[in-house]
């Protein structure tokens, strides 16, 4: 998928650092932690990557911006990266980059997701160095695999403390690929990655002389740290590739904030550990089941099925998988072979030889145990056939197992296999000097049978022997051996001592002197005295405990003969039958004693032309420290003893010596039964162990049993915890509707805060009082200023939290208008959380109706104001006295609330004056519109006098209905001057 909006020339290329945050359960807690102790302007750009279902909408950006003043972000698809500012998951997405920007997936339904690992490998590719992996709490081994490729890429990568985490499977889960640099609490986390960004040693280590002298002593200094490497792990990194050795070296020294590489290499003379870290640094092992699918297709479909369908029922196909790191690859052609001879109906014998220098990742390899994070490289079909689940993690079964054989191999130094049908090595060729891959490639070129195939990773070729290949796919990357023979020598693994200049050549750093002139002392050592023992000592083999071999010396040809079948160090496999039994004599018997012996001279059928048709045996204990004991086991020649002792004697007592052989055969044979006793004696006390071992894993079984029937239990309970937990959440965001609904239907502003007057919620009402925006819970509330004419509200509110009473205030605003103030305490039941709750109701409309009734109060008139239907809405003080002296004391009729047009209407009806029809018409006609006012004089005599009224009706126009004043005014003087 393609993002629709490419990067244009006009955008900026992100140039800074890209955090990713991977967290899980409990990760919402280390979150906040996180980012309240993160600057807010390092120039780096955040990404909190979480599992989110797509079903319930997450609420992360309002939680996490309580606790930084950075923007935060929902990533949108193709939406770039931006400095000092967050971006967040979406839920139900899987996320990635390409180049600057997002790039957004659906989760595909009931199927395993890892969104940490996804995003973790897409950053490593783009941003190599600058990224770094934040693992944070969760369940499960999400940002595992991610984190490996971030180290792999010169990344660095960080895991909370798995003690202070809520839940520990995630951060154990990377502590075990032994990539994270950093193991802290998590509210130390950012300050490291701050002091990682801003350290100048990640920058090219271009130092002045003020710091190392002359420019020679970093290349003594890098010349030292391969010099060490070699020493503690016998590997020569010379071999690799300079740019990558120096990078990698590089990352340690950003890592371990040293100045220079001279300061490093002393840290490595004194920190074995870091040694050991910086090798494993520089064999990168990245890897994954079928790594590239399409190359893996094309090898099931096109090589697998030919290699089957060729060999017989009895025969063995024989694949070598060099530099397979920690095994995916090895087991992923062992269950393509499988498949395949389940297909085809043929079960031949199946041997991969899976071979790698890093000794750690094929300990790792042949344990065959991986966290679940391959459920997302592996279909079901397959994890439910070729694996078994153990708590986290997935086992390979017996059946993938017993086909691969891993072992330590060196592809530079090391013999080759030979006779192979299929040979892989994948992504080991990019990281050697030409030299190098040239030796590489011969080596896996013998190897390979004639018709047999090589299988190469997407960046390899091989253009150094392409004369003795042919090609299947070259876009793949599969070759087929032909028949032309290359020309091929095995070259030893060049002594990394023959590559040290000579005395003198270093007159620099004198701990790297020292290390080099060691190192070439030794080897000048190792050559005398391989020279010497050539020439005056007997061929032997240094044999341990259980009679395997561990050395050899001297020229034992004629004594080998090498079985058919697995290989063995064993010294019954590699003796001649005629020597074996003597030999496992003498050994065992010598090992019980602790004593030097030796055998007769024995005769033995020999191929080779010389002097060794036979041989004395001699077994001498070697004793190396208290807990190993070895054994050196001697091939002497009689034929100078015997020829020195036929001139002396010169005639032979025939039946002495014939004594003396059978005395020598007896002693062998009561020697071999000795051993056969013991050998019994092990079994049986072996078969014992194996019993009570037996009995023992019978009662795990049980105990297991047992435990496993009460997680059971605890998971019943557990899931309906959860979907008890799920109601509640539902619940709770309803509410939460509710309450914003209402708050934005009453439109009263409202402000809630906590006992330390901190801003915890607003309604939508209160900006126009407070200059609030959304990013300000959180805040105090002092530091928000208001549009109020109240300095000391502050102070109401402290008060209030104190007294806890509620206070009520009229408040006037700067625009004039007035507020009811009422500032109420709450108190959270179950929790002592506290917190104050302020209103402001706008009583502007409110005191305007007063001020207007006590205007109307103070004329003389007689005034009211009636509504479109003629119902009485407001009068006037003078209007009631009038009504109270003119026979309506109570007010009913003339009163607020009265209709004054059916007054008029029902008087009219009653009485023959056609004043009361005028005044009704009247104020009919001005209420319905059709005049704009009616005045009229009329006749209102009481019983002591005689009184003149002027009645005047005004129209009131509204926004959508009209009204009108109606005024009687008295105008009795001036009708009695007329």
């Amino acid at each position: 998928m393609e993002l629709s909006n490419k990067v244009t020339q006009s955008e900026p290329t992100f140039n800074g650092y890209v955090i990713a945050l991977g967290a899980s359960a409990g990760g919402l807690e280390a979150l906040e932690n996180f980012f309240r102790n993160c600057p807010v302007d390092i120039g780096a750009a955040f990404v909190v990557i979480q599992h989110l279902s797509s079903d319930h909408k997450s609420i992360m950006k309002d939680l996490l911006s309580r606790h930084t003043q950075m923007s935060i972000t929902v990533v949108e698809q193709g939406m770039l990266l931006k400095e000092n500012h967050i971006f967040l998951i979406p839920p139900g997405k899987v996320m990635s980059m390409e180049g600057d920007r997002f790039l957004l997936t659906s989760k595909s339904p009931h199927v395993l997701t890892l969104p940490i690992d996804i995003f973790f490998n897409s950053m490593s590719q783009r941003f190599e160095n600058r990224c770094v992996a934040v693992i944070l709490s969760g369940t499960g081994s999400d940002g595992s695999r991610g984190a490996v490729a971030v180290n792999a890429a010169g990344g660095f990568v960080v895991a909370q403390e798995p003690t202070e985490a809520k839940f520990d499977g995630m951060p154990k889960s990377v502590l075990a690929t032994e990539v994270v640099d950093e193991v802290l609490p998590v509210d130390q986390l950012a300050q490291r990655i701050v002091e990682h960004i801003a350290n100048p040693a990640a920058q090219k280590t271009h130092v002045s002389p003020g710091q190392l002298g002359t420019p020679e002593d970093e290349e003594e200094a890098m010349e030292g740290i391969m010099t060490l490497l070699f020493q503690s792990g016998g590997i020569d990194f010379r071999d690799y590739k300079s740019a990558t050795f120096l990078r990698r070296v590089e990352r340690r020294v950003q890592v371990r904030q040293v100045s220079s590489f001279s300061d490093y290499f002393m840290l490595l003379q004194e920190d074995h550990t870091e040694l050991a870290t910086l090798r494993r640094e520089l064999l990168i092992s990245v890897t994954s089941f079928f790594r590239d699918e399409e190359a893996f297709d094309a090898l099931a479909t096109t090589v697998i099925p030919e290699l089957v369908a060729n060999a017989d029922a009895h025969s063995m196909i024989r694949v070598w998988s060099a530099a397979t790191s920690t095994g995916e690859e090895a087991y992923s052609l062992a269950m393509l072979f499988i498949e395949e001879f389940d297909r085809a109906r043929r079960w031949p014998q199946l041997k991969i030889f899976a071979t790698d220098v890093n000794q750690h990742v094929i300990e790792l390899a042949a344990a065959g145990q991986y966290t679940q994070a391959v459920a997302a490289e592996l279909s079901v079909q397959r994890l439910e056939r070729f694996f078994y689940k153990t708590g986290n993690s997935f086992t390979v079964k017996p059946e993938l197992r017993q086909c691969i054989v891993f072992a330590k191999h060196n592809l530079l130094s090391d013999p080759p296999f030979t006779r192979m049908d299929l040979v892989t090595c994948r992504n080991a060729l990019i990281y050697f000097k030409p030299e190098a891959q040239l030796r590489a490639m011969h080596r896996l070129q013998y190897a390979i049978r004639p018709g047999g195939v090589l299988f190469l990773g997407s960046s390899e070729s091989i253009n150094c022997v392409a004369k003795g290949f042919e090609e299947i796919n070259p876009k793949l990357k599969l070759f087929r051996r032909n028949d032309k023979a290359l020309p091929f020598v095995i070259e030893g693994n060049s002594l990394h001592a023959t590559r040290l200049s000579s005395e003198g050549g270093y007159r620099g750093n004198p701990a790297v002197r020292s290390v080099m002139g060691a190192s070439r002392e030794l080897s000048v050592l190792d050559k005398s005295t391989s020279v010497l023992l050539d020439l005056y000592a007997p061929p032997s083999i240094l044999v341990n405990d259980n009679h395997q071999a561990v050395h050899f010396f001297g020229d034992l040809q004629p004594f080998f003969k090498v079985r058919s079948g697995a290989v063995s160090t064993q010294i019954n496999r590699i003796l001649p039958e005629s020597l074996v039994p003597v030999a496992q004599a003498l050994l065992y018997k010598a090992s019980k004693d602790w004593k030097t012996l030796q055998s007769d001279c024995i005769h033995f059928a020999c191929a080779h032309e010389g002097p060794y048709r036979q041989v004395r045996l001699t077994v001498k204990p070697v004793m190396i420290d208290a807990n190993e004991r070895l054994l050196l086991l001697c091939f002497e020649s009689p034929v100078v003893h015997q020829t020195s002792t036929l001139e002396l004697s010169g005639s032979i007592d025939v039946g002495a010596e014939t004594t003396a052989r059978i005395d020598a055969l007896q002693n062998e044979l009561g020697a071999t039964r000795e051993s056969l006793q013991a050998t019994i004696e092990e079994l049986e006390t072996s078969n014992e162990e194996l019993q009570a071992t037996n009995e023992e894993l019978m009662a795990s079984n049980e105990e297991l049993q047992s435990s496993n029937e009460e997680l059971q239990s605890v998971n019943e309970e557990l899931n309906t915890v959860n979907a008890e937990y799920q109601e509640k959440v539902m619940l709770l965001n309803r509410l939460n509707v509710d309450l914003d609904t209402m708050a934005k239907a009453v439109g009263v502003a409202t402000v809630f805060v906590d006992e330390h007057l901190i801003i915890t919620r607003f309604s939508p009402a209160a900006v126009s009082i407070f200059k609030l925006r959304e990013g300000d819970v959180g805040r105090p509330l002092e530091e928000i200023s208001h549009r109020l004419k109240h300095p000391d509200i502050m102070a109401d509110f402290a008060l209030t939290l104190a007294s806890e009473q509620t206070l009520e205030k009229e408040v006037l605003s700067e625009e004039g208008s007035a507020y009811l103030m009422r500032v109420m305490f709450y108190k959270v039941p179950s929790s002592a959380a506290r917190g104050v709750v302020a209103t402001f109701v706008d009583i502007s409309a409110f005191q305007d109706a007063e001020r207007l009734q006590s205007i109307m109060d103070a004329l003389p008139e007689h005034i009211a104001v009636l509504e479109q239907d003629g119902t009485i809405a407001m009068v006037n003080a003078s209007w009631k006295r009038f009504a109270n002296a003119n026979s309506e004391p109570t007010l009913l009729t003339t009163s607020t609330g009265s209709n004054y047009l059916n007054v008029c209407r029902k008087l009219q009806q009653n009485s023959k004056d056609k004043t009361v029809a005028r005044a009704y018409q009247g104020v009919k006609g001005v209420l319905e519109g059709s005049i704009p006012m009616f005045q009229m004089i009329y006749q209102c005599h009481s019983p002591n006098e005689k009184r003149w009224f002027v009645m005047n009706v005004g129209l009131i126009k509204g926004n959508l209905e009209l009204g009108a004043v109606v005024s009687h005014t008295n105008i009795s003087e001036l009708h009695q001057n007329d």
